[in-house]
């Protein structure tokens, strides 16, 4: 799987370069001092629908047929890839179906709806989702594109780490959130083949570590009730991503609520620049002194920035 989908995710570069941003890659003086390491961000935050979402979303949407795209798409998700998947389906002119839980943040619920997606809102757990994502499947017929569990997603997500090896240069690590795992999992194939010395590394909540449970045991295990200030990150880690994980990546960190909130703030404060608690979570770890850092260089991918002010700051 590693060896194809490193090259799927080349290939989905070229894809979709044209409809998403190369984000910048940004530095700070003082998070360096802090963390004795030099950082470099790579700020999806500033991606088109506010997240690195949008890459897997296109790339999947434009590897469809015509006859699978004249039946629309739908998924399920909290939020970012609601709305990546609802845009992406705007460039091709067809409709998006989305499973959102019914306590989906109002800001991500207001950019689905922005984009023209159709919500189709559940209860707040993994199987709730999937089963509804199911109905609107059997019902429409549009394809499924999974937030995280698909081959077409995972090569796209890989092209943030891509671009970020490309600008920097010599990285000893790269660091990302992991929810369902499709982030991670392909920046670790892409690091991995154009670095292989380099060392991936995740953060992930307290409240939803069934990644770090599932690596440490070697069988995936889900967390139940997960929670978490970090709503992106409630997934359970797939069976496709999580393999990758095992074999790729060096270690998960797990990050407290606190810990995340601190990381959110910081980044404002010093770069200014605004990450939702999800984006933030990798940058926690390394605030937290949860990874071995020092005299390192270190990327990190700021995932998203949609952030939801009501909730965050009560």
């Amino acid at each position: 799987m590693s060896d194809i989908l490193s090259s799927h995710i080349q290939q989905a570069h070229a894809r979709i370069r044209g409809h998403v941003h190369r984000t910048p890659v940004l530095t700070s003086a003082r998070l360096n001092e802090l963390a004795g390491a030099e950082i470099f961000f790579k700020c999806e935050n500033f991606q088109k629908t506010g997240a690195f979402k949008a890459r897997g979303a296109v790339n999947a949407v434009l590897l469809l047929s015509e006859a699978e795209a004249s039946r629309g798409v739908a998924t399920h998700s909290s939020g970012n890839h609601a709305a990546a998947l609802s845009w992406a389906a705007g460039l091709r002119g067809i409709q998006a179906t989305v499973v959102m839980p019914r306590t989906a943040s109002r800001v991500k619920i207001a950019s689905v709806e922005r984009y023209g997606g159709r919500i189709v809102f559940c209860e707040p757990n993994h199987q709730a989702r999937e089963d509804a994502a199911d109905k609107v499947v059997r019902e429409t017929g549009a394809t499924l594109v999974h937030p995280y569990n698909d081959g077409r997603i995972i090569a796209g997500q890989g092209t943030a780490a891509l671009e970020l090896i490309e600008d920097v240069g010599n990285l000893d690590m790269i660091v990302c959130p992991v929810g369902g795992g499709g982030l991670l999992a392909g920046t670790a194939i892409i690091a991995k083949a154009m670095r292989p010395s380099i060392r991936v590394f995740a953060g992930e909540p307290e409240g939803a570590a069934d990644t770090s449970v599932s690596f440490s045991s070697g069988v995936r295990q889900p967390v139940e009730n997960p929670a978490s200030i970090a709503d992106g990150l409630l997934a359970y880690v797939g069976d496709l991503t999580f393999p990758v994980i095992q074999r790729d990546v060096e270690g998960i960190a797990t990050v407290t609520d606190t810990e995340i909130l601190a990381a959110v703030r910081r980044l404002f404060e010093v770069m200014k620049i605004a990450v939702e608690p999800s984006g933030a979570v990798g940058y926690a770890a390394i605030a937290g002194g949860k990874l071995a850092v020092r005299e390192k260089r270190i990327g990190v991918i700021l995932s998203g920035g949609n952030l939801d002010l009501e909730r965050v700051l009560g």
